[in-house]
């Protein structure tokens, strides 16, 4: 029996990868004759640019850049083995994970950062930079990158502005003559599963601002901002940034389409395509998935999703490991999934789940998993 063990990270407990070996250690305790495969995932968010980057047996990068609040800090990002592909996550440089929570202020954060680590792949020569934009820190629409590519931003009395959200509403024009001119020679691909518009009810500052500590007369006022920022760009560039995802990251999607000229692909598709996991599962007899948390978020493309659709079709059997399970059977099961295995259970809470995931993972394994396999042989 050949197995395929493709899961994404536990969020704050394991890699990947860490979740692989774990599952692989268990497989052997169960039946030393099964063949397995390890094929560590990403969705498009954390881990994803150490993952691809790997993929293609590539080299990772680290320099200094200036994180959301403009201290000075190490951010790493990865070129492909061949040097053509340059493989960034804005969290590195701008995500909420690098602020305390008293710190926390979308009206004084930037995406400067990110833009840094664009310009220092653009000096190292790549043509295509895929870009994966979750878990920012920041609602400034892409100005603060902008500005670290070279971009200048204005208000009505000719001032250069500081790129942070809260200057949005005071952007009066935008000079792009002294923008980083390797862009326009650089492919750029954004990882992006949000389908927000740029601003109003389901927009950057009112769905997501308040979780980056914005007050509610904070999101009026980034809301404002976002709007005068898609008034000037249009009536001067005459660009639209009237499009789903243009919300994303506190509107730096809207940013990458009108100065990265980037396009725009969800994640976990990338990632399945550029690792070819379909070709993996059609080898396999039965593929373990698995992620930190199973809920209704899951099936609106994280890792487990795509790998179900895939097998579902292929008609392979799919077992999920999770760290806690909110769905239903029903629900997992209408979904495509033949098992689920939860480490949280009536004898052990999320807290020891997170702090003993490892020991966890092997122990279910070996526990439900062998007679699942047993029942399929």
């Amino acid at each position: 029996m050949k197995i395929l063990i493709a899961p994404d990270k536990f969020k704050g407990s394991l890699s990947a990868v860490e979740v692989c070996e774990a599952i692989g250690r268990a497989l052997k305790k169960t039946d030393s004759a099964l063949q397995f495969q390890s094929l560590p995932l990403a969705d498009g968010g954390e881990g994803t640019a150490q993952l691809l980057t790997e993929h293609t047996k590539g080299k990772w990068v680290t320099c200094v850049v200036h994180n959301p609040l403009f201290r000075k800090g190490e951010a790493g990002y990865g070129i492909s083995g061949n040097g053509t592909t340059a493989f960034i996550e804005m969290a590195a440089a701008s995500g909420l994970q690098l602020l305390t929570q008293h710190e926390r202020n979308p009206l004084k954060t930037s995406t400067v950062g990110t833009g840094e680590l664009i310009a220092d792949a653009l000096h190292r020569g790549v043509k295509k930079i895929v870009l994966a934009i979750g878990g920012s820190a920041t609602n400034d629409a892409g100005i603060g990158m902008a500005s670290a590519l070279g971009y200048r931003f204005y208000d009505n009395q000719n001032r250069v502005l500081h790129p942070v959200g809260e200057n949005l509403e005071l952007l009066h024009h935008i000079d792009l003559t002294t923008g980083n001119t390797r862009l326009a020679q650089t492919e750029v691909l954004v990882l992006c599963d949000v389908t927000n518009p740029l601003y109003g009810p389901n927009g950057a500052a009112y769905v997501f601002a308040p979780q980056k500590g914005a007050t509610e007369q904070d999101v009026i006022r980034l809301d404002k901002g976002l709007q005068n920022f898609a008034n000037v760009v249009k009536e001067q560039l005459q660009l639209s940034t009237d499009f789903a995802g243009a919300g994303a990251a506190g509107g730096l999607g809207a940013g990458a389409k009108v100065f990265l000229n980037a396009s725009f692909t969800r994640g976990i598709d990338y990632v399945m395509q550029e690792l070819n996991v379909e070709a993996v599962i059609r080898e396999a007899d039965v593929v373990i998935t698995g992620e930190g948390k199973l809920d209704a978020q899951t099936l609106r493309g994280k890792v487990v999703a795509g790998i179900t659709s895939i097998a579902s079709r292929l008609n392979k059997p799919v077992i999920v490991i999770a760290g806690q399970n909110e769905l239903s059977e029903a629900e997992w099961k209408q979904a495509g999934i033949s098992l689920v295995i939860s480490l949280v259970d009536e004898n052990t809470s999320v807290e020891i789940a997170m702090k003993q995931t490892k020991d966890l993972i092997e122990q279910r394994v070996t526990e439900h998993l062998s007679l699942y396999l047993r029942s399929k042989k």
